[in-house]
C-alpha cells in the first residue's frame, strides 16, 4: 500500500501537487461508502492532538438545507468578529471549497502543506486498519481530519460544520458541538440509512451533545418524538420552529427576499436575504437561533444587533442554489436531489420567477429516486432533456429517458449523451419560443450543476463557491 506522505510532490506546480492530493483521496472509499464507526477518524484526531476540541463548534444535520443554513451561520458569526471555519460538502468546483477559513476557501499553499503534515498519520492509521482486516480511512474521512487540522492550525474561533450523512457515525461528529442543528428530516440516502424516518431520525440526532444547544426546524409526525426523546436524554437545551421560532413575514423581492424572523430572544424585522424560497427563509431563522445560542455561551440567548444581523445575511450566497449563471435566456442551477428539495425548488420557482416557458436539463444520480425527481418536476417543465454528467454514479441517458417519457410523455422529452450537448438543445429550445420569458433548468444532482457551473463560468465569477 503506497503511503500518502510519499506522493511525489516534489518539482509539481502548486496546481499539480493539488490534484495529486485530491486523485490519492478520491481513490479511498467515497463519500456515500462508509462504515459505521469513528474509530479510524478519532484515532487519527488523537494523533493529532484533538485538533477539533480547540474551537466552538456548531454542528449541521438533516435532509436538506444544510449547505445554506451552514453559510448563513458562518456569516453571521464571522460578522460578529469571530474567525470561522466551514466545512461543508459536497464541492462544486474544487475540493478546497469544503473547507473555509473566514469565507475563503483553504488556500491552495495551505491544503498542501496541511495534508504533508497530516498524511504520516493517515497512513499509520491506515496500516493498522487493514491489518485488522479493515479498510483505509474514506474519502470523507480524510477530508473531516484535514478539515479540523485547518480549523486548529488557522487557528479559528468557530468552526460551523455540516454532516456528510446521518449524524451518529459521521466522521464529522468527533467533534462535540456546541450548538446542534437540525433541519427537516426526510427520505434519502435511503441505499445507507434505510426507509425508515424514525430510524432515520435517530441516526441524525447523534448530533445533539450533553448539555448543548439544539436548534430544531419543523418535524413530522414521526420524526418529532425521536428528537424529543434525544433532547430529554442529553439534557439539551432545545428550540424548535413552529413554537419558540418562527417566520413571522416574508414577501419575495428583486433577488431575494425581506423577512421577520422570531426567536426568544426578540423580533427582527425586515431583513434583507439574497436567496429565493421559504425554505431558505426557515433556513435563515435556524441560523439566526443558532448564532444566538452560540454567542450566549451555554447562557440565555440575548437579542443581536440589528444592523450586524443584516450585514451578516446580506453577504451570503449559496452557489448552486437557484443560481442564474446566464441571461438571455435564463439558464438557472440548482443542486435538488430528491423528492423534497424538487418541491422547495418548485415553489420557489413559482413565486419568484415568471417563466412562460422553462426547459429543464436533467440528470440524476443512480442511489436517487429519479422517478420521483421528475414527477415534482412535470408540472413545470415545458420539456426535458435527460442527460447524465460525467460520474460513474450517474444513470445513463437512454435509462433515465425511459422514466422521464413514463412522466412526461413521449413527446415533451429528448435525451442528450453529454451535459454540453443538453445544454444547448435547451438553449435552443427555450430561444426558440420567441419569448423574453422563456428559460432554462438545470436539476437533478449536485454532480450535474457543478459541471454546469463551469461550462458556463460560473465558478469563475467573483464570490463563486464561497460566501462573501
Amino acid at each position: 500500500m503506497p503511503d500518502p506522505s510519499d506522493l511525489t510532490l516534489g518539482g509539481l506546480t502548486p496546481d499539480e501537487a493539488e490534484r495529486e492530493i485530491y486523485q490519492h483521496i478520491l481513490s479511498r472509499n467515497p463519500e456515500h461508502d462508509f462504515e459505521p464507526t469513528l474509530e479510524r477518524v478519532r484515532e487519527v484526531t488523537d494523533l493529532l492532538g484533538s485538533p477539533q476540541s480547540a474551537f466552538k463548534v456548531v454542528h449541521l444535520t438533516g435532509t436538506n438545507g444544510k449547505t445554506s443554513t451552514a453559510r448563513m451561520v458562518e456569516s453571521l458569526v464571522r460578522e460578529h468578529g469571530l474567525r470561522t471555519g466551514l466545512f461543508t460538502s459536497p464541492h462544486l468546483t474544487s475540493v478546497r471549497e469544503r473547507i473555509q477559513i473566514d469565507g475563503e476557501p483553504i488556500s491552495q499553499a495551505d491544503f498542501i502543506r496541511l495534508w504533508q503534515e497530516v498524511a504520516p498519520i493517515i497512513h499509520m492509521v491506515d496500516a493498522k486498519s487493514i491489518d485488522g482486516g479493515g479498510p483505509r480511512l474514506s474519502f470523507f474521512e480524510v477530508l473531516v481530519v484535514l478539515a479540523y487540522a485547518a480549523f486548529a492550525d488557522a487557528p479559528v474561533d468557530v468552526a460551523v460544520v455540516e454532516v456528510g450523512m446521518g449524524g451518529v457515525w459521521d466522521a464529522t461528529n468527533v467533534a462535540d458541538g456546541d450548538v446542534a442543528v437540525v433541519s427537516t428530516v426526510s427520505l434519502d440516502h435511503a441505499q445507507w440509512l434505510g426507509d425508515d424516518l424514525a430510524g432515520i431520525a435517530r441516526e441524525k440526532a447523534g448530533i445533539i451533545k450533553d448539555g448543548a444547544a439544539a436548534i430544531i426546524a419543523e418535524q413530522s409526525d414521526a420524526v418529532t418524538p425521536v428528537l424529543l426523546n434525544a433532547v430529554a436524554e442529553r439534557g439539551a437545551r432545545a428550540l424548535w420552529e413552529g413554537h419558540d421560532l418562527e417566520v413571522v413575514d416574508r414577501q419575495p423581492g428583486v433577488g431575494g427576499q425581506l423577512v421577520t424572523l422570531r426567536t426568544p430572544a426578540a423580533t427582527y424585522a425586515e431583513i434583507f436575504v439574497p436567496l429565493y424560497g421559504d425554505y431558505q427563509a426557515r433556513n435563515a431563522l435556524l441560523a439566526l437561533a443558532a448564532t444566538e445560542a452560540l454567542l450566549a455561551d451555554g447562557g440565555e440567548p440575548q437579542a443581536l444587533d440589528g444592523e450586524t444581523v443584516e450585514a451578516g445575511f446580506g453577504a451570503v450566497t449559496s452557489p448552486g442554489r437557484l443560481e442564474s449563471v446566464r441571461t438571455s435566456p435564463m439558464v438557472l442551477v440548482d443542486v435538488a436531489h430528491n423528492p423534497a428539495g424538487i418541491d422547495a425548488l418548485v415553489g420557489a420557482l413559482d413565486e419568484s420567477f415568471a417563466f412562460e416557458s422553462l426547459v429543464g436539463v436533467v440528470g440524476v444520480l443512480a442511489d436517487k429516486d429519479a422517478e420521483g425527481i421528475l414527477a415534482g418536476l412535470e408540472g413545470v417543465l415545458d420539456h426535458v432533456v435527460v442527460t447524465a454528467s460525467a460520474s460513474p454514479r450517474a444513470i445513463p441517458a437512454h435509462e433515465l429517458a425511459e422514466i422521464a417519457r413514463d412522466v412526461f410523455g413521449e413527446d415533451r422529452v429528448s435525451q442528450a449523451s453529454d451535459l454540453p450537448d443538453a445544454i444547448d438543445r435547451a438553449v435552443q429550445a427555450a430561444e426558440s419560443v420567441h419569448d423574453m420569458g422563456a428559460g432554462v433548468l438545470v436539476v437533478g444532482s449536485v454532480t450535474v450543476v457543478a459541471e454546469a457551473r463551469i461550462l458556463m463560468g460560473a465558478d469563475k465569477r467573483k464570490g463563486a463557491g464561497r460566501a462573501r
